[in-house]
């Protein structure tokens, strides 16, 4: 007896709407944003309104999930929000985000913390809870509101958006076919308790940590499935600028048309959580019934998760009602540096 499939029976997605480009923020820190966009490989990055945060990020990208599934959200049985830009330390961003859709009370919610992997983790861990039979659907989302100190490398590239996957057994758009993970004690990224904004190991960030942990857990899938580059339709991998998800393509056999689709950062910078997320989702708006797809998350600390899909014959009869990944990618209200600063509550008034 075959094992009973799992997979992506729903998706949806929201990137806030305003935009800033490199070259504004140079400006202001007499830099050459322009050359530092080309060298990350971002030409602009959303920036999300005063008003939003990695809880109204992640409530409308779940709504758009259910809608286009057409799923009761009382049918939810777990829901998990990966962020590292949670808006508070202690009370729950998942708590909220169930009651805001109508999902609660009869469902298991938390929330993730993994860096730029936690919405990764948290589609293993409904993977889990689905194939045992536990619950009906998991909804795993990334989501990010992320961080960069004023002048920091951070900031030309440090981004909001976020992604919700509904997963299942029946009705799939995509089959998980499998999962691995790579994790070790790499700390190339961190912020400490009370500390406003991020720090980073430079250069460490690359090698030792995203480029050996990418690598190896999709070398490790391959391997495990018997697959190479050819046998792939789209790779996705994490993507915290332009550069390092096509250098870890190059270097591993895949080709620029492969990763055309899950390549999104240039044009919305690094959404953390929500970056491999969207490109699947992107890659999922472009999709044909048989297409293969390997996706290969990554998170500072360090570790990396990855999924071998296959996309199923549904996809054509999929509802992609509301704004596909293209038109987040395309659209957009520019900023002016004082406003992005307003926006993200990097002006401090004084006083008491």
């Amino acid at each position: 007896m075959s094992e009973e499939p799992v997979g992506i029976v729903s998706y949806g997605a929201y990137v806030p709407r305003y935009r800033i480009a490199p070259a504004e923020i140079g400006v202001v820190w007499g830099t050459d944003g322009e050359a530092m966009g080309k060298g990350l490989g971002v030409f602009r990055k959303s920036v999300p309104a005063p008003d939003e945060d990695t809880i109204t990020i992640s409530t409308e990208a779940l709504r758009q999930a259910l809608a286009r599934g057409r799923i009761s959200p009382q049918s939810i049985g777990a829901l998990y929000v990966g962020s590292e830009s949670h808006p508070y330390a202690v009370k729950p961003t998942a708590t909220v985000v169930a009651q805001a859709v109508g999902a609660t009370p009869y469902l298991t919610a938390a929330d993730f913390e993994f860096a730029c992997k936690a919405g990764t983790a948290a589609i293993q861990t409904c993977m889990g809870l689905v194939k045992s039979r536990m619950i009906t659907y998991g909804v795993a989302i990334g989501s990010d509101t992320s961080q960069g100190a004023p002048g920091d490398a951070l900031e030309y590239s440090a981004s909001a958006g976020g992604a919700a996957f509904i997963i299942g057994r029946e009705r799939l758009l995509a089959e998980i076919n499998a999962t691995e993970s790579f994790t070790t004690d790499t700390p190339d990224f961190w912020r400490r308790e009370g500390q406003r904004y991020p720090s980073h190991g430079g250069r460490f960030t690359g090698e030792p940590a995203f480029f050996r942990h990418v690598g190896e857990c999709g070398r490790r899938m391959m391997e495990r499935m018997e697959t190479s580059p050819k046998d792939y339709r789209h790779v996705v991998f994490h993507q915290p600028n332009g550069k390092f998800p096509q250098r870890m393509g190059k270097t591993m056999g895949f080709t620029e048309e492969q990763m055309r689709y899950g390549l999104v950062t240039p044009y919305l910078g690094n959404t953390y959580s929500g970056a491999a997320l969207l490109g699947l989702a992107n890659v999922l708006d472009h999709a044909d019934p048989g297409d293969r797809i390997l996706v290969v998350g990554y998170g500072s600390g360090a570790g990396s998760d990855a999924f071998d899909l296959t996309v199923t014959d549904r996809i054509h009869q999929f509802d992609r009602q509301g704004p596909r990944i293209q038109e987040f990618l395309d659209g957009g209200v520019p900023l002016s540096y004082a406003i992005y600063a307003k926006f993200r509550g990097k002006i401090h008034l004084g006083g008491s």
